[in-house]
C-alpha cells in the first residue's frame, strides 16, 4: 500500500497546523459559525443532530495493521469507543469535541491518514473494488490508478470550487464491485482488440434525488491518457455545470440536459487542446507508485487441515460459504468481515473489533485491510488453511455473522439518528429486518439479496440500487417508508422501480415479509436469485405481494 513520501508528511501536516489555528478562532468567537463552515467541510468536519462529525479518508480502502489501531486509538480517546464505516469506503467519528479536532488530525498524520476532500465541492476520496489486487477475475490491480488519481485531485488549484461534490470510482475487474455507473466519473480497466490494458470512462452517473445511471464517454483510453482526459471532463464540468440551484448542479444534470454526444464533443474538444501541454507523470513516480501495490509473498503451502475442520464444524462451514471469496492464488481466500451481526448498526466497529482485525490482518493477512463500500472490512489475502483461526478469533468479538450477500448485509446511512438532512430513521430499521428474518430463518433460503436503505432523498444508503430499497421519508410528521424494487449496483446497473405508496414504520417489516414469501413461492428453483425472479417476472407478481388490498379491492 502506499506510503506518505516528505511531500505528502510536509503536506498534511500544514494543513492540520492551519486548521488548529482556525479552531481556536471559532472556539474564542473570532469567526462565526457560516464563518467557519468552509474552513471545517474542507478538513472533513461536519455539524451533525447532536455533534460534529469527522469524517475520515480511506483511500480506496485500503489501510493496514498499525492505521487500523490507530483508528481504535482515536474511537477511545476522542470519540465513544466506535467507529462508523460509510460507503465512500471511510471511517465516520460522530461524537469529537471541537477542540480536539486538530489532535485528532494530527493523530491521523502519525499513520499517513487525514481528512482532506471527503467534504465540500471537490473531488472527493477516491474509491476502488474492495477486493483489488486479490480478486479471481480482475484484469489488473487498480489501486495504483486510484493512487494516481488521488495525488492529482488533492488541492488541484482548479478543481476546489466546482459546482457540486463531486466523485470517482475505479474497477478493475468486469465484474463490477465498486458502483462506477453510479458516480460522477466512473473508470473500469478493460483490453482493447490487441490486448493492451486501458480504462472504459463512465461519466454522469448518480444517486440521490435525481438518480442516473452512468454512461460511457469512451470505450477505451489508453492508460497514458487518464489524467488529461479527466482533466477535460472536469473542465468542462466546472465551466458548464449549473451553480444557481446545488439540486441541478452535479455533472449528471449537466450530462442529462446537455446529451452525452455534446457533452462528449466538448470534452474532446478540451482534451485535445490538453493533451499537448499537459505533464504527465513521470515513469518513475508511476513505477514508484506501483511498487506500493505488489502482490505479497504468498505462502503457497496447501493443506487438507482447513477441508477437515470445514467438515467438523457447520458454523465455520457455513461462515466460508458466504463471506469468503475466491482468491487469484488458489491457495487463498478473501475473507469479508461482516459489521452487520444480527441487530447491530450496519458500518458500525468498536475499538476493541478494530484491534482484533489489525491483529489478524498482521498475523494472517499479509498486513492488508479494506473496507467495502458495503460498509464491511475485508482480508484479502488470507491462507485457507488459516481461516479456521480468524474465524474463531472473530466470533471472539462479535465479527463471524456468516451473511455476506444476505439480506441481513443491509447498507444503512446513519439516518434521523445521527444526520441534520435526514427525514426518517435507517438504522432501527435496518436492525428489524435483520433480527426479524433471523427469526425465521430464511436467510439462507432466500439467497443473494441486496437491502440498502436511506434516510432521506440524498441517498446515502444507495437505495435506488438496492434489489430491494427502502427510502424513509416524512409524511405530515410520520416517519413513511417507500420500497423500490429491482435495483442493481454491479456492471448491469438498473434503478429500482417504486412499487407504490409508502409504508408505516410499524407495516414495513410484515409488508417486506409477504414480498419475501411470494418471492420464494414463484422462483425457478433456489439457485434463482431475488432479482433474477424480478428481471424475469417484472414487477406485477411483488407489487401484489407488497399491496394485497388493492389486488382485492380490483377484483
Amino acid at each position: 500500500m502506499y506510503v506518505y513520501d516528505e511531500f505528502d508528511e510536509k503536506f498534511v501536516r500544514e494543513r492540520v497546523r492551519q486548521f488548529r489555528g482556525q479552531v481556536e478562532k471559532r472556539i474564542d468567537g473570532s469567526l462565526t459559525e457560516d464563518e467557519f463552515k468552509p474552513l471545517r467541510l474542507m478538513n472533513g468536519l461536519y455539524l451533525q443532530l447532536h455533534a460534529y462529525m469527522l469524517r475520515v479518508a480511506i483511500p480506496y480502502g485500503t489501510l493496514d495493521s498499525r492505521q487500523m489501531r490507530q483508528l481504535a486509538l482515536i474511537a477511545d480517546k476522542w470519540d465513544k469507543g466506535y467507529g462508523h464505516f460509510t460507503t465512500r469506503q471511510n471511517i465516520q467519528y460522530n461524537w469529537p469535541k471541537l477542540k480536539d479536532v486538530p489532535d485528532i488530525l494530527d493523530a491521523l498524520a502519525d499513520v499517513s491518514m487525514h481528512a482532506i476532500q471527503t467534504s465540500g465541492n471537490c473531488i472527493r476520496n477516491v474509491t476502488a473494488d474492495h477486493f483489488a489486487g486479490a480478486a479471481a477475475d480482475e484484469i489488473e490491480d487498480p489501486r495504483p490508478t486510484a493512487e494516481l488519481l488521488r495525488q492529482w485531485s488533492t488541492d488541484h488549484p482548479e478543481f476546489q470550487f466546482l459546482p457540486r461534490k463531486f466523485k470517482i470510482a475505479i474497477s478493475g475487474a468486469p465484474n463490477d464491485r465498486a458502483v462506477t455507473k453510479a458516480h460522477d466519473i466512473g473508470v473500469r480497466m478493460v483490453s482493447n482488440d490487441a490486448g493492451e490494458p486501458g480504462y472504459e470512462i463512465i461519466v454522469g452517473g448518480g444517486l440521490g434525488r435525481t438518480p442516473m445511471v452512468g454512461k460511457v464517454i469512451r470505450e477505451f483510453l489508453p492508460k497514458a491518457e487518464l489524467l488529461p482526459y479527466l482533466e477535460a471532463i472536469l473542465q468542462v464540468y466546472n465551466l458548464r455545470g449549473r451553480r444557481d440551484n446545488k439540486y441541478k448542479a452535479r455533472i449528471k444534470i449537466l450530462v442529462h440536459e446537455a446529451g452525452l454526444e455534446e457533452i462528449k464533443s466538448a470534452v474532446e474538444v478540451a482534451y485535445e487542446r490538453i493533451k499537448p501541454e499537459f505533464q504527465r507523470p513521470s515513469d518513475e513516480l508511476v513505477a514508484r507508485i506501483a511498487q506500493f501495490f505488489e502482490p505479497p509473498q504468498f505462502n503457497n503451502v496447501q493443506t487438507t487441515a482447513f477441508e477437515q475442520e470445514i467438515d467438523k464444524n457447520p458454523a465455520l462451514r457455513s461462515f466460508v460459504e458466504t463471506n469468503v471469496a475466491e482468491h487469484r492464488n488458489p491457495a487463498y481466500g478473501i475473507v469479508t468481515i461482516s459489521l452487520k451481526p444480527v441487530g447491530g448498526t450496519p458500518g458500525d466497529a468498536t475499538s476493541e473489533q478494530m484491534r482484533v482485525v489489525a491483529d489478524l490482518a498482521e498475523q494472517y493477512g499479509h498486513d492488508e485491510l479494506r473496507i467495502s463500500h458495503e460498509q464491511n472490512i475485508v482480508l484479502p489475502h488470507v491462507r485457507k488453511a488459516d481461516i479456521p483461526a480468524i474465524y474463531q478469533a472473530l466470533k471472539e468479538v462479535g465479527l463471524a455473522t456468516a451473511n455476506i450477500g444476505l439480506i441481513s448485509d443491509i447498507i444503512a446511512c446513519p439516518g434521523m439518528d445521527y444526520c441534520a438532512l435526514a427525514t426518517a430513521r435507517s438504522i432501527p430499521i435496518a436492525q428489524e429486518i435483520s433480527t426479524r428474518f433471523s427469526e425465521l430463518k430464511l436467510e439462507h433460503e432466500i439467497g443473494e439479496m441486496k437491502i440498502k436503505i436511506s434516510g432521506c432523498i440524498n441517498a446515502c444508503g444507495h437505495h435506488h440500487v438496492g434489489h430491494i430499497g427502502i427510502l424513509g421519508l416524512d409524511k405530515a410528521g410520520v416517519e413513511n417508508y417507500q420500497i423500490t424494487l429491482g435495483g442493481d449496483a454491479t456492471e448491469t446497473m438498473a434503478l429500482g422501480e417504486r412499487a407504490g405508496p409508502g409504508f408505516a414504520a410499524d407495516e414495513l417489516i410484515p409488508a417486506l415479509e409477504r414480498l419475501i414469501n411470494a418471492y420464494l413461492e414463484i422462483r425457478e428453483g433456489s439457485e434463482e436469485t431475488f432479482l433474477q425472479s424480478y428481471r424475469r417476472l417484472g414487477s406485477n407478481p411483488f407489487v401484489a405481494a407488497l399491496y394485497p388490498e388493492a389486488e382485492r379491492n380490483a377484483a
